[in-house]
Formats: C-alpha cells, sequence, structure tokens
C-alpha cells in the first residue's frame, strides 16, 4: 500500500495531459470553410503542426480525429487523446481510457504482488 502512495505523490497536480475545450474563434462561415479548405490542405502537404492550429481554431472535428489517427500511427497516444477529446470523439476517447485503465490495473495489481 505504501509503494502505491507514493507513486500517487509523483503525480503531477496539473495531470499529465493539458486539455482545454476552448470554443471555437469566433468567424463567419465563409471564414470557417476557407480556413478548413487550407488546413486539408496543409494536412495533405505533410504540415500537420499548421493544420493542427487550424484545426482547432475552427473547432473542425473531422480534421481533429485525422490528426488523432495520425498522431495513433506515430506511436504519440496522449497527443491523439487530445484531439480526439477535443473533436469530440467519445468513442476513440472511451476506448482509450478503457484501455489506459486496463493497464493502469495490471500496474497496481503487480505492485501489490511486490509487496508479498
Amino acid at each position: 500500500m505504501k509503494a502505491r502512495e507514493e507513486l500517487l505523490k509523483k503525480v503531477p497536480k496539473e495531470g499529465f495531459l493539458k486539455i482545454s475545450q476552448s470554443q471555437a474563434a469566433d468567424m463567419s462561415k465563409e471564414q470557417r470553410v476557407a480556413l478548413i479548405r487550407k488546413g486539408n490542405e496543409l494536412f495533405n502537404q505533410q504540415k500537420y503542426d499548421l493544420a493542427k492550429k487550424i484545426f482547432l481554431t475552427t473547432g473542425y472535428s473531422d480534421g481533429l480525429i485525422r490528426l488523432g489517427n495520425l498522431y495513433m500511427n506515430q506511436n504519440m497516444p496522449l497527443e491523439a487523446f487530445r484531439m480526439y477529446y477535443l473533436a469530440p470523439d467519445r468513442k476513440k476517447v472511451d476506448a482509450m481510457l478503457e484501455k489506459t485503465v486496463g493497464i493502469i490495473k495490471k500496474w497496481l495489481k503487480e505492485g501489490d504482488q511486490d509487496l508479498e
């Protein structure tokens, strides 16, 4: 039990992942459509950081999900989770959370066995 408490003390108070669900920028429908087109173009050119800024600014769910898929394929699950959460893609978020909980349960069980 003591090992578990020591581990929990090491968890940053702000958590492991900064996630923000701020509202999309205030813009006209035409501006949003133009930005999304530009974001898709940048994504297709593999300029992912620029596309990400546009998708976040416009709140473009499909673009955020595509970025999440990209990050998963690049073995960057925390950033993928962030994109899915902001999209919001509840199905993918819930699946990732279930997997994470399973891993934590396994670690805790292994920690209990080490104490015996």
